[in-house]
């Protein structure tokens, strides 16, 4: 179903009471407000129409007699329920109509204005701002904004009136501009059902970042990339962003301006091929978390995220890992949870890695992650590793201190951990397996297991010695060797003397 049509702050207001209900011994009236295509729904008895009443004969003037009269006998019957209904229909329509330009507050909450309502929306941050703004920025904690609020804050910022058009100078628009300008720490939650009892959905709504000016940190989520504005003005204070459930690129939100151009190549960089677009880096950013979206690669525009340190991709949809040879100060990756088979070649990305989550994919080998030498924590948990063989290939790391297998086939062989551990010969000890440091009699038992492979090996390097002297020729028959094929020199005086000369020799090499 297409969303509703975005209102505009000036759209015309409509009011309808379309039902009622009986709770205890009372009616509550059933309102629909609508403000261009969007509508919500508000609950009230009678009392609350009274007590608006109220307010309004003194403090806007209101004809007393505007408000259908109370009864007090038969006030819950069929007949008066529907009349009434009418009547208050056009009551609250009678209102709407005197303030078209500005609702009176006390009418703009009984309407609930404040949740569903461009410019009640507005007012209500802005008050709220006004008398706790400089608090909230004093604590420096996050702060938390609506997608809904942030698109009234975008769309009244495009009219051309007073930013205090309701004559109430804490509802002015500029508090809420001086605290976005301040604020370090931002959280913006969207959400994909419709916002309360409206048909609001805050996933189709467009707002501009560009009026944040200092951030040090900013999460989204539930929002869609492309309705998002701004995002690059935050670059020059930027130190760590969160998106989720938001993006199906990384290049939609990195470099959203890319759309435009050709070719483009982040500042800095020397090139001979003709572009049509330089485009600033992401300087001061160390962290991006873009886990649970829907990102199917790893693409170019990690170019413009030099500095990163921490990177996050889980629950996506790569199968590849590629383009992070850019990223020269990544030591933290979480890959887990994605699509990849196979890792060949990633020491040649991941230079300087110390934590490398691939945990949650769909690996059968490890022979790719063989070079990480500065890696130390690694997991590799519920994957398809089935043979205690293919450890040799992460054996010889000499950083790796934590290492997950949880959940892989490899898990159920007999011994299963010693034999792991026995993988990393002398550095057994420092390997913490499974979340569980080594013990004493685990590293008996690697003791033991590593002197029955030295005795296989032995045994099988003097079997293949044998091999090869039974497999010369003339010696697998027996009979008569020639001097033109064979293999073994013929003893001559000088024999001794190169012998001793070449165990010498090993000798002082060893």
């Amino acid at each position: 179903m297409d969303a509703p049509h975005l209102p505009e702050p000036s759209a015309e207001k409509r009011v309808r009471i379309v039902g009622s209900e009986l709770v205890e011994n009372y009616t509550v009236y059933i309102i629909e407000v609508s403000v261009g295509d969007h509508s919500w729904t508000v609950k009230h008895r009678y009392s609350g129409f009274h007590d608006l009443h109220e307010k309004l004969t003194v403090e806007k003037k209101i004809d007393k007699h505007l408000l259908p009269p109370k009864k007090i006998i038969g006030k819950n019957s069929k007949s008066l329920v529907e009349k009434r209904q009418k009547e208050l229909e056009v009551y609250l329509q009678t209102l709407l109509n005197r303030f078209p330009s500005s609702t009176p507050k006390v009418l703009s909450s009984f309407l609930l204005f404040h949740l569903y309502e461009i410019n009640g929306i507005a007012a209500a941050l802005a008050e709220e701002l006004f008398h706790k703004g400089e608090q909230l920025l004093a604590a420096g904690e996050v702060f938390l904004l609506r997608p809904l609020q942030l698109y009234a804050v975008t769309q009244q910022l495009k009219l051309a009136k007073p930013t205090c058009a309701n004559g109430d100078a804490k509802a002015d628009l500029g508090h809420i501009l001086d605290f976005t300008c301040r604020l370090k720490y931002l959280k913006i939650p969207g959400t994909k059902a419709a916002v309360g009892t409206s048909n609001i959905e805050e996933q189709c709504l467009p707002f501009d970042l560009s009026v944040f000016k200092s951030l040090l940190q900013i999460e989204i989520s539930d929002c869609d990339a492309g309705q998002i504005t701004g995002l690059p003005s935050l670059k020059p204070t930027l130190a760590t962003l969160s998106i989720h459930l938001s993006a199906g690129s990384m290049k939609e939100i990195l470099v959203p301006e890319a759309s435009e151009f050709a070719q483009w190549e982040p500042e800095g960089v020397d090139t001979d091929c003709p572009v049509t677009a330089i485009i600033p880096t992401w300087k001061m950013l160390t962290t991006l978390d873009m886990s649970r979206n829907f990102i199917r690669c790893i693409d170019e525009s990690v170019k413009l995220i030099p500095e990163v340190e921490f990177l996050d991709l889980s629950y996506n949809k790569l199968s590849l890992v590629e383009n992070l040879q850019h990223l020269y100060n990544l030591v933290h990756l979480d890959l887990s949870f994605n699509k990849l088979t196979v890792l060949e070649g990633v020491h040649t990305k991941l230079g300087n890695i110390k934590t490398l989550n691939l945990s949650g994919n769909q690996l059968e080998t490890l022979s790719g992650l063989s070079k990480l030498y500065s890696l130390v924590n690694l997991d590799l948990s519920s994957n398809r590793l089935a043979q205690l063989d293919e450890i040799k290939n992460i054996g010889t790391l000499p950083c790796l201190e934590k290492l997950s297998l949880n959940n892989n086939p490899m898990c159920i062989i007999p011994d299963y951990r010693t034999k792991v551990l026995a993988q990393f010969c002398d550095r057994a000890s420092e390997v913490c397996l499974d979340g569980t440091t080594t013990t004493e009699k685990e590293l008996d038992t690697v003791e033991v297991l590593k002197a029955i492979q030295k005795a296989k090996e032995a045994k099988d390097r003097m079997a293949n010695n044998e091999k090869k002297v039974s497999d010369a020729p003339g010696r697998a028959t027996g009979g008569p060797q020639s001097s033109s094929s064979s293999l073994v020199a013929p003893p001559s005086s000088s024999s001794p003397s190169l012998s001793r000369s070449t165990c010498s020799s090993q000798g002082n090499h060893k």
